[in-house]
């Protein structure tokens, strides 16, 4: 083991409650945009994709110590960018293994 290949990352309960409204936020915006209507994948699961974008989209940030400089507020534009990263990288990933699926 290489000791300075781990990495550390601190979550707080404040963070939870940030990638709780912003993934619900975010979650609603990108399920409009990747089915192009209003609606989405549906409420729930708009803020499911969102919860999940929010955690890795925080998670990449902090584990590749991405920082814009956008924290000065509780819910920062980092946040923003970071939950809207993961959530397309997770419906990236759930196409992927859709469309491998439906190959098989």
């Amino acid at each position: 083991m290489v000791s300075g290949m781990l990495m550390s990352i601190n979550i707080t309960v404040g963070d939870v409650i940030v990638w709780l409204l912003i993934g619900s936020i975010v979650g609603t915006f990108v399920g409009a945009i990747v089915k192009l209507n209003k609606q989405g994948f549906g409420r729930f699961t708009n803020i499911g994709v969102g919860l999940i974008g929010a955690l890795i989209g925080s998670l990449l940030f902090n584990g590749l110590r991405i920082d814009l400089g956008l924290r000065h507020i509780s819910i920062s534009l980092q946040d923003l960018i970071a939950a809207t990263i993961g959530s397309f990288i997770f419906l990236g990933a759930a196409w992927f293994i859709k469309r491998r699926k439906s190959k098989l």
